[in-house]
């Protein structure tokens, strides 16, 4: 099994979880995920959260983590190599989303067809706010993604 195909399956584990309060963006598990990539206060928590899903995937699989370790989803795209980076989604890939002055959001591409992407993220909501309180399945217009990465 591939590191992002076991990633995606860790992820939908996760759906449903949630921050404590709710709002806060803390509590466990984001806790967890904030801790992966070194950070111990409230924070925004999408690409921790996908960070987190690869590195248990990692563990499990017994294979290096190949994620970079980051909270910020800007940062990742900026610092992944460009053999990793696609315009075209594949499952278990790590969508990129850029709303301009610094602001992004990321999560796992479960499936995908001509006009959407099905997927797993964190920090959403109902609505798909990139500030939300939870994991969830969501269904995004491909038009709105600015790439891919192929860990």
């Amino acid at each position: 099994m591939k590191l992002s195909e076991k990633a995606l399956q860790t992820a939908i584990t996760q759906i449903g979880k949630q921050e404590n309060p709710p709002g806060s963006n803390w509590g466990e598990p984001v806790k967890t995920y904030l801790s992966s990539v070194g950070i111990g206060f409230p924070a925004a928590w999408c690409m921790a959260f996908v960070y987190w899903c690869f590195s248990e995937a990692s563990k499990n699989l017994k294979v290096p983590n190949t994620a970079i370790k980051t909270g910020g989803v800007l940062a990742a795209w900026n610092k992944a190599d460009k053999k990793i980076k696609s315009s075209i989604p594949t499952i278990g890939a790590v969508f990129i989303m850029d709303f301009g002055k610094g602001n992004g959001h990321t999560g796992l591409v479960e499936n995908f067809d001509n006009q959407y992407i099905y997927t797993i993220e964190g920090n959403t909501n109902d609505a798909g706010s990139r500030e939300g309180i939870k994991v969830l399945r969501k269904k995004r217009l491909r038009t709105t993604i600015k790439g891919y990465l192929n860990y």
